[in-house]
């Protein structure tokens, strides 16, 4: 059937020599791992901490965070066999057209948009609160109007904006300029967390740890449709705290790990995939949980988890202790470090537009590769704009879990993707082999699915919403224009 036509690795490898679609490699195992550290340590650790233990986990936030890092490395095991055997642009979506076919990896790339825009446009919004914190700070306040989008007390939000264009033009100018970049500021951002997990345990008092998983509770955070699913469809009233508490905050958390997988969206532009990309993605995912698992303990160890702050959790315990010269010099380190968050998941959201655009999936010329800087300029500047525009027009607070749901969707069928290939294609050269396998995968299957159900009705209603539009989209473009649709005569 002509919807699961499959595009061989052969093929998908030879695509990457094309004239006019030839993307420059330059990245080592050491950039793939900075960029992943780079895009993994920033909302996370100075938004979300508090946020989640103040109104899901309590002190525990730090068990949703191991557990969410788990359900990430079971994915990660799986990415790293693909990223080493197909080591082409485009992730997951590449990774199904090799082994699902055409209509899935359609809906999976039509996913990763969703996952890795609306990301970028959320951490941008992040970004211009912190920045205009700052000025603020140094007595220069923004005007509500032109820092807050329509329906969150203003008419723009200019930083943002400003933000996604800076980032948008690093990223036209070289994968190489964009890589030093990102390590200046991640070097930045890995000293602050250090500074914090380091300065703030001569301020911890143990009274703040208990109870450590605090009991169960109903709040208005987990009322109608803001509910968990699996809560919902088990019948169980709906709670905050105690272990269904932790369960739905690893589903939160979870966007502190969103992005590990933009790592494997570079395999096309890594010196040598095959052992580069594995320790890019295991390495990235290893430093950050170990990082996440410290802060969050030591925040919560500083300052009484129903008194944390939601905004600049970090910033503030330390204020709560005295200490406003380390809460200045930590809300510098979340400005400068939120950067390359959104540098590196636009790099990943260009990547897989351009994916989908050499394929015909997408309009061709979206796939131009920049004769002198080598990058996708066109697919990058397009969702750039397209970026800049969510960030600095459209409320954004309501749908930051559809980044959640998107990234868990994608997990799922590159699990699945793994064991298909191994039975299609076992002859297949493979640096690196996911160990254990079919065990593995399924565990990554169950894990991600449950973490799933753990998010709330309305951002199922919205996920399911956009993809009904993909699908228009496909039959509607994409179909029809199919280079491999062309190949095999089957359009």
């Amino acid at each position: 059937m002509s919807l699961f036509r499959t595009k061989s690795v052969e093929q998908s490898i030879l695509d990457t020599e094309e004239p006019g679609h030839r993307l420059r490699r330059a990245l080592s195992a050491l950039d793939l791992v900075i960029f992943g550290v780079g895009v993994i340590i920033g909302t996370g650790i100075f938004v979300l901490t508090g946020q989640v233990a103040k109104d899901k986990a309590g002190p525990a936030v730090a068990i949703s965070f191991v557990l969410a890092a788990v359900v990430c490395g079971l994915a990660a095991l799986c990415y790293a066999e693909f990223a080493s055997t197909v080591p082409v642009a485009g992730s997951a979506y590449t990774f199904s057209y090799a082994t699902l076919g055409e209509f899935p990896a359609w809906i999976i790339g039509w996913d990763l948009i969703l996952e890795l825009a609306l990301g970028a446009a959320v951490v941008s919004v992040g970004w211009a609160g912190y920045a205009a914190s700052l000025l603020d700070d140094i007595g220069i306040t923004l005007p509500a109007s032109i820092s807050n989008p329509p329906g969150e007390g203003g008419t723009v939000n200019i930083p943002a904006i400003l933000l996604v264009l800076a980032v948008t033009s690093v990223l036209v100018l070289g994968i190489k300029i964009t890589s030093r970049v990102n390590a200046a500021v991640v070097a930045i951002k890995v000293s602050i967390v250090l500074l914090v997990i380091i300065a703030g345990l001569f301020f911890i008092k143990a009274d703040n740890y208990t109870p450590f998983i605090p009991p169960s509770q109903s709040t208005p955070s987990v009322e109608g449709m803001h509910a968990p699913l699996m809560q919902v469809l088990f019948g169980i009233t709906p709670v905050s705290f105690g272990w269904l508490g932790i369960f739905a905050a690893i589903a939160l958390v979870f966007f502190a790990y969103i992005g590990f997988d933009v790592v494997a969206t570079a395999a096309e532009e890594s010196r040598r995939p095959q052992r580069d990309m594995p320790i890019g993605l295991i390495g990235s995912l290893a430093i950050t949980a170990t990082l996440y698992a410290a802060v969050s303990l030591v925040v919560v160890g500083m300052q009484n988890y129903k008194q944390l702050s939601t905004d600049a959790p970090l910033a503030d315990a330390f204020k709560a202790a005295g200490h406003s010269t380390f809460a200045t010099v930590i809300s510098i380190g979340a400005v400068v470090g939120l950067i390359t968050v959104v540098l590196i998941l636009l790099l990943g959201q260009s990547r897989v537009f351009f994916a989908m655009s050499r394929d015909g999936l997408m309009p061709p010329w979206l796939s131009a590769v920049h004769p002198r800087f080598g990058t996708p300029y066109r697919s990058t500047i397009i969702m750039g704009v397209i970026v800049a525009a969510l960030a600095g027009f459209i409320p954004l607070s309501k749908l930051a879990e559809l980044v959640n749901i998107g990234t868990l969707f994608a997990f799922v069928v590159v699990s699945i993707g793994v064991v298909i290939l191994r039975r299609t294609r076992p002859e297949l050269p493979r640096a690196f082999r996911t160990p254990m396998v079919p065990l593995t995968p399924i565990l990554s299957v169950l894990a991600c699915l449950f973490v799933m159900l753990n998010l709330p009705v309305d951002t199922w209603l919205r996920f399911l919403a956009w993809m009904v539009l993909g699908v228009l989209i496909y039959f509607g473009y994409g179909r029809r224009h199919s280079r491999l649709g062309a190949r095999h005569g089957t359009r």
